[in-house]
Order: C-alpha cells, then sequence, then structure tokens
C-alpha cells in the first residue's frame, strides 16, 4: 500500500524532472464562490496533466532488469501521455491501450511520445484487458495501473505535498481541496499527503454527473460502479469504479464527494482561461466547477481547487469559450 514515506520518496525521484505547479487565484473567481479560491494548475504539468508524476514514480522505481522490457498501460490519454513520456527518458518501450474515441490530441500525442498506441472500441464492449494481456504476455511488458498502483499513487501525492508547502506560505492551514476523480489515485494521495503535513484540510472528489461512482461508493460505505463505460465530455475521470486500493484511502481520508454538470465543466474551462489564462480539459475542469457552481455545498472559508490536465481538442475548448467567455 501507498504510505506517506512511499510519497516522499516519489518526490525525491521526481525533483528535476516534474514541474512544481503553482498555486493561482483570482478575485473575480473567488467573488463567484463566495470565498477564497486557489487553483493548482497540473494543466501546467510536462504531458499537460498531474498523470507524468505517477507514470515517473512508477516507471523510476523498477528494477532495472525488468525495466527494460518495457511498459503497457491502459488509458483515455492522460496516463498514456504520463506513460510514453516516462518510457521515453527511460530509454524503454511502451504500449498504450486507448479507446478509439478518446480525443484526438491524446492519441496523437501519445504517438508522438514514442509509444505503440493499440486502439480499442470501448463503447462496443471490446475487452482492453483481454488486449493487455496478449501484448504484456508476448512481449514481457509491465502494467502500469492508472491509478490501482502503489508507486503512481505515490507520484500523484506529491500534488499533496506541493499544495501543504505552498498554501502554509500563504498563512493558510483549513481549506476544502477539491480533486477531479477517476479511479481515485490522485485524490487518494493528496489525501494521505495532506494527513500528515495539513491535517486541517478536507480532501473531495468531484466527478461528472452520472459517473460519480466514487461520490457514491463513499456515501454507500462499498465499492458501486458507473452503469455505462462512457458518455460524458469528462473523459479524462470516467471510469467504472473506484480502485481496490485507492478506495480504503478515499474512505478513510476524504469527505463526500461533489458531482457537477457537463455544462458547468465547460462554464468552469471558460473561466480558467478568461481569469487565470489556462487551458483545461472538461475532466480536468470539474473541481473548479464544484468550487464556484456547488459552493452551498462546501465549507470554510478558503477552497483549493485541483485542475488536473489540459489536453483538450481545439474545437470543443473553443465551444466552451464561445459559450460562456
Amino acid at each position: 500500500m501507498t504510505s506517506l514515506s512511499l510519497i516522499e520518496a516519489a518526490a525525491g525521484r521526481l525533483k528535476g524532472h516534474a514541474r512544481v505547479t503553482p498555486l493561482l487565484s483570482s478575485p473575480f473567481l473567488s467573488e463567484i464562490a463566495g470565498r477564497r479560491v486557489l487553483v493548482k494548475p497540473e494543466c501546467l504539468q510536462h504531458t499537460g496533466s498531474f498523470k507524468f508524476r505517477g507514470a515517473w514514480s512508477a516507471v523510476s522505481a523498477m528494477d532495472p532488469d525488468l525495466r527494460r522490457h518495457g511498459v503497457i498501460a491502459f488509458s483515455s490519454g492522460n496516463h498514456a501521455q504520463g506513460v510514453a513520456l516516462a518510457a521515453r527518458a527511460h530509454g524503454i518501450p511502451a504500449v498504450i491501450i486507448m479507446p478509439q474515441d478518446a480525443p484526438a490530441v491524446k492519441i496523437d500525442n501519445t504517438r508522438a511520445l514514442g509509444a505503440e498506441v493499440v486502439l480499442y472500441d470501448r463503447a462496443g464492449g471490446e475487452d482492453r484487458d483481454a488486449i493487455g494481456r496478449q501484448y504484456a504476455e508476448t512481449r514481457s511488458l509491465t502494467l502500469i495501473k492508472p491509478f490501482d498502483d502503489a508507486q503512481v499513487i505515490a507520484g500523484q501525492g506529491t500534488v499533496g505535498l506541493e499544495i501543504a508547502k505552498q498554501a502554509a506560505k500563504q498563512g493558510i492551514e483549513t481549506a476544502e481541496v477539491l480533486v477531479c476523480c477517476g479511479g481515485g489515485g490522485l485524490t487518494s494521495g493528496v489525501a494521505l499527503a495532506l494527513e500528515a503535513h495539513a491535517p486541517r484540510m478536507r480532501v473531495r472528489p468531484v466527478e461528472p454527473e452520472g459517473f460519480d461512482d466514487v461520490a457514491r461508493s463513499l456515501a454507500a460505505g462499498d465499492i458501486v460502479s458507473n452503469a455505462a463505460p462512457s458518455g460524458s465530455l469528462c473523459d479524462a475521470i470516467v471510469t467504472p469504479e473506484p480502485g481496490q486500493m485507492t478506495f480504503p484511502l478515499l474512505s478513510r481520508l476524504c469527505g463526500p464527494g461533489l458531482a457537477v454538470s457537463d455544462d458547468e465543466a465547460l462554464q468552469a474551462m471558460a473561466l480558467a482561461f478568461s481569469r487565470l489564462r489556462i487551458v483545461l480539459e472538461p475532466g480536468g475542469a470539474v473541481a473548479l466547477a464544484a468550487a464556484l457552481f456547488h459552493s452551498d455545498k462546501i465549507k470554510g472559508e478558503t477552497v483549493i481547487a485541483v485542475a488536473t490536465g489540459g489536453n483538450v481538442d481545439a474545437a470543443l475548448f473553443q465551444e466552451a469559450l464561445s459559450r460562456y467567455a
């Protein structure tokens, strides 16, 4: 299981390789929310999302003899790019199994980073696990899971270390920390780091409406699944259910989950661009959307929203700006 010591070790390996992203603010956003809003822009991270942290943590922690054979990953795009870049930097092969309906920019970027991309029909029910097993067995590739991996969670947890340090410099001890949540790797890692370094902060997962399996699982006290495999603009955080490794951490450390609509995510994207000059994808904007448009469900004077990714197709970004900018 992931521990604080594993997160701190991952931070050491990430030093000089991952970017330390800032905490941004805008008086206009705080006015909308009715409280102080700070945004952690992981869209500025290498490959445009926090996923690089977990990918680097996992690849760099591998036994060198095992690592040289290469790695394989399943991803709709952000984990794919993170693994592809980490693999390229370590000089090893990477095979990425991606849904054919993933945003074109994510597929193209993954290939551009040197990975071999294998597409599958997610909507049609094609079994990605079977495809992955075939590639892994024939090529002796090591699977790097997108969230249910101790080293991946540890790498994502470095976001929490940075939040604690940066907030302390601003005199902030208490806050609700909203995290865009799919399988829970980032959310659980951040919560574990903040438990030790900022214990008065509470982490809350944020998901798209209709795909809020984490929120429903937390409320039920047991893992529940989404009814459909896809159907939200927030593709980056649509997962079947919380992870077996992440859910115990989420249950112990997190507050109730929040859910936002696709339209609210698009509006948050437009506001992030107009007020902070950052580019977000829908799945990377849901935490900010919750901070801005669900303030009645949030407590305290300060909210920190982790903006997790910015890999959005140009047409969808233009739609967000035309509708809400």
